[in-house]
């Protein structure tokens, strides 16, 4: 027994050694700015504390090993070696989402496993999207945005010409552009609503957060274009270059995250106490 817990533990070090370069690599995509996947390095310390909660009433429970762990290893060891040829990372960083729940089969069982599912699924969402891939959203994101802001202009004594993505003012112009299109706040709000609907206490709330995320994301950013339009048009175009513009992009994440958070009701243990006293008889 001990002879094969080693050679467990060893098989966890080398898989550490085998993806820390693309731990780097989401590190780095999460810091890049704002406007690129910086809800991601929420993720993980989120998904660990959802885990820890669920784990702690399964202590009294013996951990076994299953087998079914080579299921989801073996495959994540193929595509980090495609990915060692190809170095897009993005395979690299999927074959580590892959691997987690294969470790937590062999290491605490199916059971514990089981409770841990959704921690587990919640690490998708730190997952960086390429643009290649959101392209097509991306733009359908910013001709919504430039459309509503259009209609909402004129209600308020603002002049405005449309040229495809352009906002064309009496006193500059203001190009949607993919950063400003609304899409990392569009995902960060998803991941926001999925914790708060799976830490939700009722179903209702569950279904109202799932629902109005993207909505709420979506109006969020419009608003923050209404007041980029409002500083081009007192202030000329030149303060899109200041740190008004940045601090504008954080209003979008101010303004829907905690909405969705409130949404979703206060913030409880997925772990029922019900559960805990069954568990513990």
């Amino acid at each position: 027994m001990r002879t094969s817990s080693l050679l467990l533990w060893l098989a966890v070090l080398e898989l550490i050694l085998l993806f820390a370069p693309t731990v780097r690599f989401l590190f780095e995509r999460w810091t890049i700015s704002v406007w690129h996947n910086a809800h991601g390095m929420f993720v993980p310390p989120i998904a660990a504390w959802l885990a820890w909660e669920e784990l702690r009433g399964s202590k009294s429970a013996p951990a076994v090993g299953s087998p079914w762990g080579f299921a989801f290893l073996v495959p994540a060891i193929g595509l980090q070696a495609i990915d060692t040829g190809l170095h897009t990372e993005l395979l690299s960083a999927v074959a580590l989402l892959l691997a987690l729940p294969g470790l937590s089969l062999l290491m605490l069982g199916t059971d514990r496993t089981r409770r841990i599912a959704f921690p587990l699924f919640f690490l998708v969402f730190a997952l960086p999207i390429p643009l290649g891939m959101t392209e097509t959203l991306h733009l359908i994101l910013r001709h919504l945005t430039v459309a509503v802001t259009s209609v909402i202009l004129p209600l308020t004594g603002i002049t405005v010409f449309v040229e495809d993505t352009t906002l064309h003012l009496t006193n500059g112009a203001l190009t949607v552009a993919d950063a400003c299109s609304g899409f990392s706040t569009l995902y960060a709000a998803l991941a926001v609503a999925t914790f708060a609907a799976y830490t939700a206490h009722s179903l209702f709330r569950r279904v109202l957060v799932l629902t109005l995320a993207a909505p709420i994301a979506i109006l969020s950013n419009i608003v923050r274009i209404l007041l980029l339009v409002a500083l081009v048009q007192g202030w000329g175009p030149n303060v899109l270059h200041t740190v008004l513009h940045p601090l504008s992009g954080l209003l979008t994440f101010a303004i829907s995250l905690p909405l969705i958070f409130w949404l979703g009701g206060p913030v409880e243990s997925p772990t029922p106490p019900v559960r805990d006293a069954a568990l513990a008889g």
